[in-house]
């Protein structure tokens, strides 16, 4: 080897060798044999492929034939075992040079990126379970909750309205109807969305801001009643949305009932929803007066699964993180701004 470049081989990170074409290392540098464990004599006693392990031999063979033909080898990856008994990834860029009859080869240590490969990929692979295991639960839960509200649909019926003289008793029935009906719809539409592709482009459609709000407020008409809601609405801005009902659906009536259920005490609340469409930019805004967030305690979480900040009870830390993944799986954004007893801000911004 010119003397000018032994620094440069013996004092590489990378591991460099010299191999000839009958497959025998000619020359190793450090950096090779300190990582395969073997000493330099070793290693150049043995056919190259005897280190491979078994497994890659044949893959590694076939790559080999092209060197021989004078044809350089790039991005090539396989496993050697080292005297240990480890195995180590190695990425390879060799040269064969056929007046010599000699192979140059740099070989790269990536043992570390495939072990993150392998656990990505099993990662992925276990969301992925999750997944389809929380789109059967879902959809068994809606499918099956269906019947019992029917029932209860069935057995308000039955009662003989001409019988009840009490006004309070008979309106307290009819909102026990209405919310009954519109647990019924908001359980056949979550069915037939879990029927659906799960192709993004075919839950778009246009969506009624107008419309959406006052299914929701049906819904839970006695909710709102009880707790004194105020609406402040204006869609005028946008009257509508190329969206997903069904998710736009989820997300105002997750707004509401969160804005009654931190309302704060003896104020009613005051609920502000607008939309507007300006320089291209689509925005729908929710606030609301009630008991708001400290946002430098708890800002970064209030999107995350199971967070709960107020100690409510009733409260599963599960809407936020609904309404979010609703946006954010639609390719929108969604942002909050917030304060102690000051109220809520939500601002989504739709895909453009």
């Amino acid at each position: 080897m010119n003397s000018q470049l032994a620094p440069f081989f013996d004092l590489s990170m990378d591991c460099l060798c010299i191999a000839n074409y009958e497959g025998y290392f000619v020359n190793i540098n450090p950096a090779l044999v300190e990582l395969l464990g073997y000493s330099e004599t070793e290693l150049k006693s043995r056919l190259i492929s005897e280190f491979i392990y078994e497994e890659d031999r044949e893959r590694t063979a076939k790559n080999r034939q092209n060197l021989l033909k004078d044809v350089a080898l790039v991005n090539f990856e396989n496993r050697y075992v080292c005297k240990s008994g480890e195995l180590v990834w190695l990425h390879w860029t060799s040269i064969p040079v056929a007046s010599e009859q000699l192979v140059y080869a740099i070989a790269k240590d990536v043992t570390h990126k495939k072990e993150l490969e392998n656990e990505r990929i099993s990662h992925l692979s276990q969301l992925s379970q999750v997944n389809n295991e929380l789109k059967q639960l879902n959809y068994t839960t809606s499918h099956n909750l269906r019947s019992p509200v029917n029932n209860l649909i069935s057995m308000v019926d039955l009662i003989d309205m001409g019988k009840i003289e009490d006004d309070d008793t008979l309106e307290i029935l009819s909102f026990i109807r209405l919310s009954a009906e519109g647990l019924k719809t908001s359980l056949n539409t979550y069915i037939d969305a879990f029927k659906q592709n799960d192709d993004t482009s075919d839950k778009f459609e246009v969506v009624t801001f107008h419309t959406v709000l006052q299914k929701v407020q049906s819904t839970i008409s006695s909710l709102i009643r009880t707790a004194g809601v105020e609406f402040q609405v204006n869609f005028s801005g946008m009257e509508s949305i190329l969206f997903n009902a069904a998710y736009m659906e989820s997300i105002m009536l997750n707004f509401i009932t969160n804005s009654i259920k931190y309302a704060r005490p003896h104020v009613p609340p005051v609920i502000s929803i607008t939309s507007e469409e300006k320089d291209g930019k689509k925005t729908f805004t929710f606030s609301d007066n009630g008991l708001g967030f400290d946002m430098e305690k708890v800002g970064h979480l209030i999107f995350n699964l199971n967070q709960r900040f107020h100690g409510n009870e009733d409260s599963k830390g599960v809407g936020l993180y609904l309404v979010y993944n609703h946006v954010t799986s639609l390719g929108g954004t969604i942002s909050v701004d917030s304060a102690v007893n000051e109220g809520t801000t939500f601002t989504i911004t739709f895909k453009a």
